[in-house]
């Protein structure tokens, strides 16, 4: 248990070299594990509350759209957020943006913009649902990208489908 604390809080990537300053920084802030779990509990809920509550406010008459998709990107952020807590917001970036998961990440960021620009300037709505629909797809690919050959998976499934 103590390795997986050690793992998951960024202490243990099995780096010699001495911390830069980025990296101290991480260290001095950090939480106690009851608190990051909390915390990480906390921002997840609030994520998927976000997410649902906008998909149950789409059908309002006029504004439907655009509060939904304030509230899913606003979910999508605070679900994305959340793992800061488990991992630290230095390695949550590393991890964003390593090989296997960069590609996933621009596309799910700058859908997110796109989706709150089609929602607001453009007004939109068909750009607007596209986009939230996008962001959907690149939230999934990121996450997929944390569990072990399920991308794969996903990609051998599909193509029998075909």
């Amino acid at each position: 248990m103590d390795k997986l604390k050690r793992v998951l809080s960024g202490q243990d990537d099995g780096n010699t070299e001495e911390p830069g300053i980025m990296e101290r920084a991480n260290q001095a802030s950090t939480l106690a594990w009851g608190t990051r779990m909390k915390g990480f509990i906390i921002c997840f809920v609030l994520g998927v509350f976000c997410s649902v509550l906008g998909t149950c406010l789409l059908w309002l008459p006029g504004v439907g759209l655009a509060v939904f998709a304030v509230f899913y990107s606003v979910g999508n952020v605070c679900a994305l957020g959340s793992t800061m807590f488990l991992v630290g917001p230095l390695r949550q970036v590393k991890t964003m943006c390593a090989k296997e998961r960069a590609i996933a990440t621009v596309i799910m960021m700058v859908c997110l913009v796109l989706t709150l620009c089609a929602a607001f300037w453009w007004k939109n709505n068909g750009l607007a649902l596209l986009f939230c629909i996008l962001q959907f797809l690149a939230f999934t690919w990121y996450g997929l990208s944390y569990i072990p050959f399920a991308r794969d998976a996903v990609i051998k499934m599909f193509s029998m489908c075909i």
